[in-house]
């Protein structure tokens, strides 16, 4: 029969049933009663009052009910830690019993009760089972360490559990020594100081080696991933090894098959560049990688990814199998993009005709996202093989010649980086661009153009008409587009100086005097000083010759590259970043460099941490206070921690992602992405309604202040700075947009207030953001009063997400906003204070801070001074920590006969930008003495903003 009738509703009174045939004789009605309480327990029911009666069922020699009694006991051990105890003699009995199966069973269960007065009985029967006579029971207390190491750490050391493991991994089975191996890499990930037994000599990377060929796939995986952290002692042993890890390329599981790939990757470092052995292992190593390639989308994704690191680190293994990348029609788009990207990696001027064939044919798909990347491939192809750039110039006016609006904007944008590489050479398809001046929309593509334009002017009959057409709009223009015609004219000027001169003093007029972009002005300005002053240096300015760009401007940094080749098959290789990047408090997976051709024996092994990280890993370190006594490293020494190896990094600033011309301007003219709000979206209250119900967020009274149905009151909410004008009725055509920003429950909102200072009525509201420094994008659609009256207003609170595009802003916390209605499209600009921008998960644990500390350099650190701060420690804790600033650690210190109190905070950028700081109290001194560490220099101008408004508010 099903097991189905054991979840049957409990009836009233069934608990005490069962109790009653717990504690009968029979052993059918106690075995289907435990059954019961397993499926009562499954689905959530609390059955913990029958803990002693399950407990008494443990004295049995009946397998079945053994295990389920001991699935019941790791689930409800934890609350009954005083009866649990009461099952440890029948766990040591069971460690002894004849049956390895109980044996096993019994070791295995108590590793997972993790009760420390448990745990204190486990280590006799646990150090008996790692010599137990079955191979079994040892697998099984194999991993019953690492369990056990993750309870309690120091009395696994203690203990010397960790020498026993070690022993396990020279076992006859190869299924022990595979769990040893694994425990043994569990351990050092989360222990430092357990490293050091994970080194392997010779003998141990034989005897793993012996083991490869009869264990599980996964025990495979753990075992490779072991003998990579091994360093040979010469090149012959290297070749030992690669010859008994070669036969596993030819495996059915991709783990095991990317796992091999990774090794002898490795291995392949310390080989002769030109020793035949090492070109045949090149040839071997192509079949595997091949085949991964015809398995399911996903796994051919992760196949990719891995391939595109081996390809950057030794492109000759796939040199010849480039027609495997070729793209199929049913591949989804992330594996197109993935098989574009390396199949541009290998081209050569031997298969160029095919590439290009092939790229010329992804232009025509339907895909917009894959044509733009095909176009801009083919580009990419000119520039790194010099002898195929014409035929690719040509492949490029062929598809400009099809006038599709996109394709001949990314055409546009690669030829000029052609022309870049290229100067001089192929100037002659220069018009067949201004033939197509009229469908260039994007800002990048019309400012590559207008960079074309500017670079050949002396070349193009009637450039003065065309820089003109351009000028009449310049208000509108993106930012990089104003920057670029601003440069163009100017090079027209410095060449035809009579003809121009009426042109060069209306841009340099409007990029100094009618722009609110500090970039645009100051180039401005620098060119007007420069033509005023000194017009032959401004020629060799600004005419000078452009640097040769490079071919390969994406390949990652030569020792992230390494760094990743260690880290293949895991999930580092797939992001292409290093694990300390996206696993937070993580301890650094140990990477050993392999010298090239080492001359003489060593066991040792060079660490090396990821190059985010140039702290040295100290085994002793000595942590000085500064002077004054009041630093944050004194502080934390009372939490008596290890030396620092915590890989934790404050995630790098967000400059110079768009400092290119690859961004594209979301306010642009075609408004078609923009969040519509329904014709009748706002209430009377011009919110949205009451409460964040179908209808947007709760309306805000009084510019940000307090929420009418928040339970907090006034004091206890985030500073909110008043609101200012963001568009004035002049700028907005009768509409005046009042605002200010405001964090509330997690989130951040902006709370606007709309006026119509025109004659008639508005209504079909949308908003817009520029990309931006911290990627804020509405997070709901703009719901306003509808239609807003003449001599009206309305208030509204906008949703705001994070984790939109991307665009490096001065100042930082600069937006850009386009509001459209019915009247017509209005754009301004604002800034968005930067306390809202902390997140609500910015409390870093306390070695995390300790070690983030010490890894960001003094001179990364800024002190402030804040007068007219008369608060009580508690009271400012509760103040900060209400505008997300976290207070990590308390403490007084005695200076100079003064008491000061110092508080050490945390806080977190929206986008992950970590900022550490120390807050120094003296009493009586009304003031606040702030100093500041972060990675990113950049924040800190508005963090100490922040906490001047914070501190007084």
């Amino acid at each position: 029969m099903s097991d189905a009738k054991y979840f049957s509703t409990t009836k009233k009174g069934e608990l005490a049933e069962l109790r009653q045939d717990l504690q009968g004789d029979k052993r059918d009605r106690k075995k289907d009663a435990i059954k019961k309480i397993i499926a009562s327990m499954t689905v959530g029911k609390d059955v913990s009052s029958l803990f002693p009666d399950v407990v008494n069922c443990m004295q049995t020699d009946n397998l079945e009910l053994k295990k389920l009694v001991y699935l019941y006991l790791m689930n409800y051990a934890k609350s009954h830690p005083d009866l649990a105890i009461l099952a440890v003699n029948t766990f040591s009995k069971d460690c002894e019993d004849q049956n390895p199966l109980i044996r096993a069973l019994a070791v295995r269960t108590m590793g997972c009760i993790r009760v420390d007065k448990i745990t204190e009985y486990l280590c006799e029967p646990l150090r008996k089972c790692l010599k137990d006579e079955d191979p079994y029971v040892r697998k099984t207390a194999a991993v019953c360490v690492a369990k056990l190491h993750d309870i309690n750490s120091q009395l696994v050391e203690d203990q010397g559990f960790l020498d026993l493991l070690k022993e396990l991994l020279s076992d006859s089975v190869p299924m022990v020594v595979a769990n040893a191996v694994a425990a043994l890499a569990e351990i050092n990930e989360s222990s430092p100081t357990a490293a050091a037994l994970g080194d392997l000599d010779t003998p141990a990377v034989n005897k793993l080696l012996t083991a490869l060929n009869e264990c599980t796939e996964w025990g495979q995986v753990f075992i490779l991933d072991s003998i990579c952290s091994y360093q040979p002692v010469d090149e012959r042993e290297a070749q030992s090894i690669c010859e008994r890890v070669t036969p596993r390329l030819s495996h059915a599981n991709a783990a095991v098959v990317l796992s091999a790939v990774k090794v002898l990757m490795k291995l392949m470092e310390i080989l002769a560049p030109e020793s035949p052995y090492l070109q045949g292992l090149t040839r071997k190593l192509a079949p595997p990688l091949v085949t991964l390639l015809s398995s399911e989308a996903e796994i051919q994704f992760v196949a990719l990814r891995n391939i595109n690191l081996v390809v950057q680190k030794r492109p000759e293994i796939l040199r010849e199998e480039i027609k495997v990348f070729f793209v199929k029609y049913n591949d989804p788009i992330y594996v197109k993009l993935e098989k574009l990207d390396i199949m541009i990696r290998l081209c050569t001027p031997q298969n160029i005709a095919n590439v290009l064939s092939e790229l010329k044919e992804y232009s025509t798909e339907v895909d917009v996202d894959f044509v733009r990347k095909s176009v801009r491939a083919i580009g990419r192809c000119a520039i790194k093989v010099e002898s195929a750039a014409e035929r690719c110039i040509s492949t490029l006016v062929e598809l400009i010649q099809t006038k599709v609006t996109y394709v001949v904007q990314e055409a546009v944008i690669v030829i000029k980086d052609i022309f870049r590489k290229y100067p001089n050479q192929y100037e002659g398809i220069i018009s067949t661009l201004c033939e197509n001046l009229a469908s260039l929309d994007e800002p990048e593509a019309r400012a590559s153009m207008i960079w074309i334009l500017g670079e050949y002017c002396d070349r193009i009959d009637d450039v003065d008409d065309i820089l003109s057409s351009f000028i009449e709009g310049f208000h509108e223009e993106n930012p990089q587009v104003q920057l670029q015609l601003l440069t163009a004219i100017v090079k027209l000027f410095l060449r035809k100086p009579t003809t121009t001169q009426e042109l060069v003093q209306q841009v340099l007029s409007l990029a100094t005097q009618e722009t609110d972009n500090p970039d645009l002005r100051d180039r401005g300005y620098i060119y007007w000083r420069l033509l005023s002053t000194d017009p032959a240096a401004a020629k060799e300015v600004v005419l000078a010759e452009k640097p040769v760009i490079s071919e390969e401007t994406d390949l990652l940094e030569p020792s992230l590259l390494d760094e990743l080749i260690c880290h293949i098959s895991t999930l580092a290789s797939v992001y292409h970043k290093p694990p300390s990047a996206f696993v937070e408090g993580k301890v650094p997976v140990r990477r050993i460099t392999l010298d090239r051709r080492p001359q003489e024996s060593t066991s040792e092994t060079t660490e090396e941490q990821p190059p985010e990280q140039q702290a040295a890993v100290q085994e002793n370190v000595v942590i000085q206070p500064s002077g004054g006594g009041g630093d944050l490293i004194g502080d934390l020494l009372s939490l008596d921690l290890p030396p620092s190896t915590s890989n934790y990094n404050a995630p790098p600033s967000v400059g110079g992602i768009g400092d290119d011309l690859g961004e594209i301007d979301l306010l642009s003219g075609d408004l078609s992405g923009l969040q519509l709000g329904g014709p009748f979206g706002g209430g009377m209250m011009g919110g949205g309604g009451m409460g964040d119900g179908l209808f947007g967020p709760s309306p805000v009274i009084g510019g940000g202040g307090m929420d009418l149905f928040s339970l907090n009151p006034p004091s206890q909410l985030p500073y909110v700075a008043p609101k200012e004008v963001w568009l004035s009725p002049l700028q907005g055509k009768g509409l005046q947009i009042a605002g200010t920003f405001a964090s509330r429950n997690g989130d951040i909102f902006a709370d606007m207030t709309f006026s119509n200072h025109a004659m008639a009525p508005m209504g079909n509201f949308a908003i817009q953001f520029n990309k931006n420094s911290f990627g804020l994008t509405p997070g709901a659609p703009l719901v306003v009063q509808t239609p807003l009256l003449p001599n009206s207003s309305a208030d509204t609170s906008l949703l705001i997400k994070s984790g939109g595009p991307v665009l490096r802003m001065d100042p930082l916390n600069l937006l850009q906003i386009a509001v459209k209605n019915n009247i017509d499209v209005m754009y301004f600009s604002c800034k968005a204070p930067i306390n809202v921008l902390f997140s609500g998960d910015g409390k870093m644990e306390r070695k995390v801070f300790l070690a983030t500390w010490k890894d960001i350099p003094n001179s990364n650190e800024r002190s402030d001074t804040f007068p007219g701060v008369n608060v009580d420690t508690d009271t400012l804790e509760k103040k900060l920590e209400i505008n997300n600033i976290f207070v990590i650690a308390r403490r007084q210190v005695d200076v100079g006969g003064l008491t000061q109190e110092l508080l050490y905070v945390s806080l977190k950028f929206v986008n992950g930008i970590w900022v550490l700081g120390e807050l120094k109290i003296v009493p009586g001194a009304n003031e606040i003495s702030v100093a500041l560490k972060t990675q990113a220099l950049d924040v800190l101008p508005g963090v100490q903003e922040a906490f001047g408004k914070v501190l007084t508010y």
